[in-house]
This record gives structure tokens, sequence and C-alpha cells, in this order.
């Protein structure tokens, strides 16, 4: 057989696109390995009832440049994962409005900024007691002051526990570890070059202005710009436009604070909060939802590139003693700190074991320490790499760590019980805190489309006292009316399961679908049915042809249109006075016809 190559067929300055310098492609060939093995191992850790979170890490370590060898590119790999961490912060920034930041109360304002400057100095004090020299010990310090926002969140969040008291304070102490970020790269950065601590100070200052700039803009357009391009008669017709959008604002907000020379994430966090005050917040957290999925991912894979096996195996006494210090001394710290600061004491444990961990900033932190090799360095080659291995190992415990926060609380709590007469105090911060028995008890009805059907539902339901209903809805003009009717109103589409669950679909007794079209109703259907299969689901079937399709994707009731119709036509017949005559009509027929036959 002859072979040909393509390209002599080919005029000389035909541009060949296929045989680029693929530095591209060899990245994407990279990151789909990465993706690949972290959906193998993920899954595996999920069917042995671990968390994904740590066979993502495991396959980072296993297809990273000290195993496998498959992916070796960890610099741009990172990079792009980062990204996933702001998509994270943004998604949490727009379920936390101002008001509820608020409402977190001062426990974990106060006891954020003590954990961090407490957690800074006992790793400084404990490294120049070992013999470092300070500006190492203070980037150590800085190092461990940090815990795992994208972590913790992710499985508070996937066992339901990021509003219970210890996943609530140990967000709002993770929200304050972000902000320490800036500061703390800035002494890093300043101790590397040498800096003095009148430059720190002026760098401080600086960028806290900047910051105050940045809320100042995207407040602006978040508020005065944003529902107006919302509001376009495009934007509505088209659903790829609403989705772009999200992601522009989702990622350029992270940009924009890198730009200004602010953490990414905490740009991100903070363009959330202030989209969350608006109606389109949990549709544009839905619209992101499976980039951050993808990024958040990624991360965690390739954080677990970092691992060197062979020096942990050669240093495993060293890396176990830094984790166990790492872990107890972050948990005692966390613990009385939140103790102190109002917390009660079951709580403050569950809130220290969950930030018993260092975080996914730290890396970036011993990035920046570590310096340019033969330039200028803080940190020692030895030091770096048990930093890295400790800190892989801390994330690697935190889903049991975190398993055990409610169970921790719980032991306390009967070990209290069985020796007092007394209330136990997480009676008393329930009694403190309606809200919460509120939300666990409550029962919503959700009705997914407020067009006229919708409307005459909820009427019919308010009328009997029924006023725990929450609607969903794509069209403005309908959430207008719903709140008119004094209802939780939310934009979003209702096929998506973000959106499903952001209107509490858990705590939903019932479901009432008025949406016309039957291939949206079998797709919601089995969204609930597959989310909360005892939910009961109300379905509207405007054809008749549709209704045993509808049935046999797990509605309970189906009110058919054309049969409704024909119902309904046949009663105000028989209650009309043209019923009446045809009937006497009938009956007279009827008589003489039997009069003749006789």
């Amino acid at each position: 057989m002859l072979y040909f190559p393509c390209n002599s067929l080919l005029p000389e300055s035909f541009p060949v696109l296929a045989v680029a310098d693929g530095t591209m492609w060899n990245s994407l060939a990279g990151i789909l390995v990465l993706l690949g093995a972290a959906l193998l191992l993920g899954t595996i850790a999920e069917q042995l009832r671990q968390s994904a979170l740590l066979g993502y890490i495991a396959a980072g370590t296993l297809v990273g440049p000290n195993l496998l060898g498959w992916v070796s590119n960890q610099k741009d790999i990172f990079d792009l994962a980062e990204l996933g961490v702001a998509l994270l912060l943004f998604a949490i920034g727009l379920e936390f409005s101002l008001p509820r930041l608020r409402r977190l109360g001062r426990v974990p304002l106060l006891a954020g900024t003590l954990q961090v400057i407490f957690t800074l100095l006992a790793g400084l004090a404990v490294t120049v007691l070992l013999g470092f020299s300070i500006p190492e010990s203070l980037a150590v310090g800085a190092m461990i002051a940090l815990s795992s926002t994208a972590c913790v969140v992710r499985m508070l969040n996937d066992r339901a526990e990021l509003d219970s008291p210890h996943g609530r304070t140990a967000l709002g102490i993770l929200l304050v570890q972000d902000i320490a970020v800036i500061p703390l790269m800035l002494i890093v950065t300043a101790l590397l070059h040498g800096g003095t601590p009148g430059e720190v100070i002026v760098q401080l200052g600086l960028s806290l202005l900047l910051a105050a700039v940045f809320v100042a803009v995207f407040y602006g357009l978040f508020n005065f710009v944003l529902p107006r391009v919302l509001e376009l008669s495009s934007l509505r017709r088209n659903r790829d436009f609403p989705v772009l959008l999200a992601m522009v604002m989702a990622a350029g907000s992270a940009w924009a604070a890198h730009s200004l020379g602010l953490s990414p994430a905490l740009g991100a966090f903070v363009a959330g909060v202030l989209l969350a005050i608006s109606p389109f917040a949990t549709q544009i957290r839905a619209d992101i939802q499976p980039l951050k999925t993808v990024l958040v991912t990624l991360f965690f894979a390739a954080v677990g590139m970092f691992a060197d096996l062979g020096w942990i195996a050669s240093h495993l006494g060293l890396v176990l003693a830094v984790v166990a210090a790492i872990v107890l001394g972050k948990l005692v710290i966390t613990f009385g700190l939140a103790y102190l600061c109002g917390q009660p004491w079951q709580f403050a444990v569950g809130t220290g074991l969950c930030l018993a961990q260092v975080g996914e900033f730290s890396f970036v932190l011993a990035t920046v320490a570590r310096g340019e090799p033969g330039v200028s360095s803080i940190l020692s080659e030895s030091t770096f790499r048990a930093m890295i291995a400790a800190t892989i190992a801390t994330l690697l415990l935190t889903p049991y760590l975190i398993q055990l926060a409610p169970g921790a609380a719980d032991l306390i709590r009967r070990f209290l019980q069985r020796n007092s007469n007394q209330p136990d105090a997480l009676t008393a911060a329930t009694l403190a805190n309606p809200e919460q028995v509120t939300k666990a008890e409550s029962d919503y009805i959700l009705i997914l489309g407020f067009g006229p059907a919708g409307q005459r539902v909820a009427g019919e339901l308010l009328q009997v006292g029924l006023k725990k209903i929450v609607v969903i809805d794509l069209n403005h003009e309908n959430l207008h009316v719903a709140r008119q009717y004094g209802l939780q109103a939310q934009l979003g589409d209702a096929t998506q399961i973000e959106v499903l669950e952001h209107a509490g679909l858990y705590r939903a007794r019932l479901v009432i679908i008025t949406l016309p079209s039957p291939t949206i109703g079998r797709q919601i259907i089995h969204l609930v049915r597959q989310l909360a299969p005892g939910t009961s689901l109300y379905v509207r079937c405007r054809y008749h042809l549709h209704h045993w399709q509808l049935l046999a994707a797990g509605a309970d009731v189906i009110v058919d249109e054309e049969e409704h119709v024909g119902e309904r036509l046949a009663q105000h017949f028989l209650e009309s006075s043209l019923y009446q005559i045809l009937s006497k009509s009938s009956r007279e027929t009827a008589e003489k016809r039997d009069e003749h036959h006789s």
C-alpha cells in the first residue's frame, strides 16, 4: 500500500490548521485524562460510600507527574481549575443576600477574624521553635490559617447541613478567611521581595480602596443596568442569551477582581452577593451549574497532581506529624474561639471539625512563597513538599470530619442531658432560632407555571387558607402577579435540578405542574420522582393523547383538559334553560310515542 501525505497535495501557501503547534490540544488531552480519571475514581468512591472528592484528588495523584505521568502540565491546569473555585463562590454568593449575611450574626465574623490571627500566630510560634526562619514561619502560618471553602461548602451542601448551626458558622468563618486571602497574599509577596512593613501597609490600603471601587461598580451594574438588560424580549425568547450572560457575569467578576489585584474567588463571591437580591439569582445559578461542576472537579483533580507519593513514603513520619498538628490545632483553636464568641459548645465542636483542614488557597500561597527556582524563595523544598502533602491529607480527611460533626454535637448533647436536668443548649438554640424550625417542619406547595391555570389554582388554595406556596415561572409578568397574591415567586426554568432544589422541592408536600407542554411536563415529573419520590404530583394535560404518557412518567393526578372541557360543556348545558326546553320536548315526544304504541 502506498502512502501519500495529504500536505504534499496542497499549495505551500495553504494554511494547514490541523498541524498547528498543538499546545492547546495537548492541554485539552491532559484535562480529558484528568476528568476521565476523576469520573472513574469518583464513581468508585461513591460506590464505597465515600465522598466523590476523595476520588477526584486520588485521580490527580494517579495520573499526575509524580506517579503515572500521563498529565504533567500542572500550572496551566491549576490556573484553569481556579476558575472553578471562583464559580463555586459566585454560586454561594447568589445564595447569600446581604440580609441573610447579616443574619449570620457576629459569631462568624468575630470568630473568623480571631481564627485567622490565632492560627497564623500558632503556626508561626511552632515553626520558629523548630528552627525555621521568621519569613518561612510566617508563610507556613498563613497557609495553615486558611481552610477549604470549596471542599467544606460542597460537603455541607451535599449533606443538607449548610443551614445547620455549625454549617452557618463554618460558612461565615470561611468567608472571613477568603477575605483574609488578600492581606495574607500581600504579606507573603512582600516577604518574598523583601518589602518593608510600611510598604505592606500601603499595599493593604490600596487593596481596600480597590475593593471598595469594585463593590460600588458591581452594585451599580447589577441594580441599574442588569435588570434592564434582562427585560429585553430577545433574552426571553432565546434561552441561550441568559446562559451566556450568566457566564459573563460569573467569570467577568472573577477577572475584574484579579485585574484589580484582589482575590478572584472573593470578587466572584461579592458579585454573587450583590446579585442575590435580584429575581434572576436562582436561574443564573442554574445556568452556570454545568461549567461550575466541571471546573470544580478539575480543581480537586489538579490538587491531587501536587502529591509526590515517593517523597511522602520516605518522609511518612514527618507528614503524619504535620497532619496531626494541623487537624488537632485548628480543631482546638476554632472550637475555642467559636465557643468564646457565643456559639453553644455542641455546635462549636462541629464547626471545629468542619474547618480542621488546610484550604485550596494555601496551594497558591505555597506556590508564591516557593518563588522561582534559583531566584528567590521563602519556603525550602522540603517544607514545600511537606505542606503540600499535609494539605492534601487534610482534604482527604475532611469528608470524614464533616460526617462526625453532627454526631459529635449530638453525643455531647446526650451527655449533658444525662448529667443535668436543665434544657440543653441545643434546645435553647433551636428555640432561639424559630426560622430553622419553620424551615425544617413546614410543608410547601410548588406551582410550576403561573399562567391563567396556575393563578386559578393559587386562588383556590389561598381561599382555603393554604399560603405556603412557591411559584416558579420564566415570565416576569406572571411572577409580578404571584407577588401581588402574596406568594413567594422565583424566576427559573423548572426543568433544571438547581432551580427545583432552591425552591424547596425536598420540603414540598405537593407539586402542581400547570405548564402546557407535555414534553416539559414529563421532564419535570422525572426530576421530581428522582429527587423527591414521596412528593405528590398534580399535572395539567392539554391533550388527551398525552394522558397515558404523563401517567406512565409518574404523575399522581392528571387533569385532562379535553375531558374536562367535555364535562364542563355538558354541565353548563344541563344547567341551562335550553336543556329544560329540550328535555321537556323530548319527554313530550316520548309520551306521544308511547300513547301511539298503546
